[in-house]
C-alpha cells in the first residue's frame, strides 16, 4: 500500500500534476527546497522534510535529507520484523515511494560561462544516495527518476491499488542507470581537467540515446544510434538533416568514415566512400574540381556511395553531383539553386554540418568491442611531414611525387588494411582495400588505376614482407613509393626499386586499420 511519497526534482516537468494526483488518492507528500515551494504554490498538501527530520537544511542545501528519518524510512525491509521494529523505536514512518532527479550537472558543464567550481556545486550528493537506498529496497519501495513514468505509475495505482513487482524491477534497473550515467559524466568532466592521463584500472563511458534505427548493417538486427556526452564535443548528431529519407546504421557509419578522411586536408577536398571505404577522394584548387577528381577515381564504385566535401555546393556542382545515385551529399553548406536542385532526388540525403565537426573537436580514444570486453587505444590522429621521412633509395622523389605520396599516405590511413593506394596530381586513381595479402591489394589497385599509373606514386599502409609490391608497381609505371619500413627484408625491396629508378621513402610508422 503506498501510504508516503518522498518527492524532490531538480527537473519539474508533470511534476504538479503527479503530485496532485497522488495526492488525490489520499498519499502523503513529503519534499525539499523549491520542489515543496512550487506544490504549496499549486496548493498540494505537502510536508517539509526538515520538519520530518526535525533538523534544518544546512550548508547553503548541501544536507538536507542525509538523515536516519530519511534513509531508514527508506531502507527498512518491511517483512524484517526487526527492522520495523526499529523504525517503531526511533519514531521513524515508512516511505514508500521516491521521485527524485539530480541536481542539472551536465546541464551546467555545457553551459558557455560555466566555472569547474559551478560544476562541483552541482554534483548531487543526497539525490543519488536517496536513489540508490530506494533502487535496492525496491521491493518495498517504488523510485522514479524520470518524468516519462509518471503516467504508467499512476495508471497501475488507479486500476490495482499498488505496483506491481515486475514495474519495481523495471524501475529500480532505471534507478541505477541513472545514477551511473550521472557519475560517469561527473568522472568524464573530471578526467577532462587532468593533464597527461593515462587508461586506468577501470574504464567507464556513457552516452545518451539520439534515436533508434530502423535496423542496423542488416535488417534482423536492432540498432541505435548513441550520442557522447560532454562540452565541445561534436558528432554525426549536429549534423542538420536538409533533405531526403532517414539516416540507417550503415549510412551514419559511411559519414563518420567520409568526415574523418576529410579532417586530413585543408585544400578543397571531395572524399567518396562504399562500404566505409574511400573509393575516390579529390583535392584542388576549387571543390568542382576536386569532386571531379573524387568521380574520376573509380566512376564504379561511387554509385550508391556517399559523397563528402569540405566547401559550399553551387548549382553547377550541385548539377554534377545530380548525375548519378548516391545516398548521401554532406557538406558545410550549399546555395539556394543547389538545394532546389539536389532536392529534385526524393530519396537523396542532403547533410549541412558545422567545420567545427572536423576541426574542433577530436575523440581520445579508438574503442572495439570484442567477446567479453573492449579493445580501446589512442586514435591515429598522427600526421607526418616531409622532414620526418627517410628516403631509402638512390633517387630522391621530385617535388610532384613528394606531394602526392603526402596526399596518398593521408588517404591510407583511411583504407581497412591491407592498403594500397595508388595516386597522382591530388587525385586517388587506385585504392585496394582489406585485401588478406598486400600483393592482392596491389594489383587490385593497380586494376583500377588501369592506364593512369605511369608516374603515379604508391602508399602502403604496412611494410612489404616481399619485393613483389615494388616490382608491379614498377611494371605498371609507378615511379614513388612511400612505406613505412621495418621488414627485416627491405634491403630487398629496396634494392628492387633501385633497379627500377624508383624512389622510395620510409615513415616509420604504419596504419593497420581493421
Amino acid at each position: 500500500m503506498l501510504r508516503r511519497v518522498l518527492i524532490s526534482v531538480s527537473d519539474k516537468t508533470g511534476i504538479v500534476d503527479f503530485a496532485k494526483k497522488l495526492s488525490e488518492l489520499g498519499v502523503e507528500i513529503i519534499s525539499t527546497g523549491g520542489t515543496y515551494k512550487m506544490l504549496c504554490e499549486n496548493n498540494i498538501p505537502v510536508i517539509k522534510v526538515s520538519d520530518v527530520t526535525k533538523f534544518p537544511e544546512i550548508l547553503n542545501g548541501r544536507v538536507k535529507t542525509l538523515h536516519p528519518k530519511i534513509h531508514g524510512g527508506i531502507l527498512a525491509v518491511r517483512d524484517n520484523e526487526e527492522h520495523m521494529r526499529e523504525l517503531r523505536e526511533h519514531g521513524i514512518s515508512p516511505i514508500d515511494m521516491v521521485v527524485i532527479n539530480l541536481y542539472p550537472f551536465k546541464e551546467t558543464i555545457l553551459k558557455d560561462n560555466a566555472t569547474f567550481e559551478d560544476a562541483i556545486e552541482n554534483i548531487d550528493i543526497g539525490g543519488p544516495a536517496m536513489i540508490r537506498a530506494s533502487a535496492k529496497n525496491f521491493k518495498d519501495v517504488v523510485i522514479v527518476v524520470d518524468p516519462k513514468d509518471y503516467d504508467m505509475i499512476l495508471k497501475e495505482l488507479t486500476l490495482n491499488g499498488e505496483i506491481s513487482y515486475e514495474t519495481r524491477l523495471f524501475l529500480s534497473y532505471k534507478a541505477f542507470s541513472h545514477t551511473a550515467h550521472y557519475d560517469t559524466l561527473i568522472s568524464s568532466y573530471l578526467k577532462s581537467h587532468i593533464e597527461n592521463h593515462e587508461l586506468g584500472d577501470t574504464l567507464t563511458f556513457t552516452f545518451e540515446k539520439v534515436s533508434d534505427l530502423r535496423y542496423g548493417e542488416n535488417p534482423h538486427q536492432k540498432a541505435a544510434y548513441y550520442r557522447e556526452v560532454g562540452k565541445n564535443i561534436y558528432g554525426i548528431h549536429d549534423i542538420e538533416q536538409l533533405h531526403g529519407k532517414e539516416l540507417s546504421f550503415n549510412n551514419i557509419n559511411d559519414m563518420n568514415a567520409a568526415l574523418e578522411l576529410l579532417k586530413e586536408f585543408d585544400k578543397p577536398c571531395a572524399v567518396a566512400i562504399k562500404h566505409a571505404n574511400p573509393c575516390g577522394v579529390g583535392i584542388a584548387d576549387d571543390i568542382y574540381e576536386a569532386y571531379k577528381k573524387a568521380y574520376d577515381s573509380d566512376p564504379v564504385s561511387i554509385f550508391g556511395g556517399i559523397v563528402a566535401l569540405n566547401r559550399k555546393v553551387d548549382k553547377d556542382l550541385a548539377s554534377l553531383l545530380n548525375t548519378i545515385f548516391l545516398e548521401i551529399i554532406i557538406a558545410p553548406d550549399f546555395d539556394d539553386d543547389a538545394l532546389e536542385t539536389l532536392k529534385t532526388k526524393k530519396n537523396l540525403r542532403i547533410m549541412r554540418f558545422n567545420n567545427e565537426l572536423l576541426y574542433g573537436y577530436n575523440d581520445n580514444y579508438d574503442i572495439k568491442k570484442v567477446m567479453g570486453g573492449l579493445l580501446v587505444q589512442d586514435k591515429d590522429n598522427i600526421d607526418l611531414y616531409k622532414e620526418m621521412l627517410r628516403v631509402v633509395t638512390h633517387r630522391e622523389p621530385t617535388k610532384e611525387e613528394w606531394n602526392d605520396m603526402l596526399f596518398a599516405w593521408k588517404v591510407v590511413k583511411h583504407v581497412k588494411s591491407n592498403a594500397i593506394v595508388i595516386a597522382k596530381d591530388g587525385q586517388t586513381i587506385g585504392i585496394g582495400v582489406g585485401q588478406v595479402s598486400r600483393i592482392d591489394a596491389c594489383k587490385i589497385a593497380i586494376e583500377k588505376a588501369g592506364d593512369k599509373t605511369k608516374g603515379a606514386v604508391l602508399a602502403s599502409d604496412a611494410f612489404f614482407p616481399f619485393p613483389d609490391v615494388v616490382k608491379s608497381a614498377a611494371e605498371a609505371g609507378i615511379t614513388a613509393i612511400i612505406q613505412p619500413g621495418g621488414s627485416v627484408r627491405d634491403e630487398e625491396s629496396v634494392r628492387e626499386a633501385d633497379l627500377n629508378e624508383l624512389a622510395m621513402v620510409f615513415t616509420g610508422i604504419r596504419h593497420f586499420k581493421h
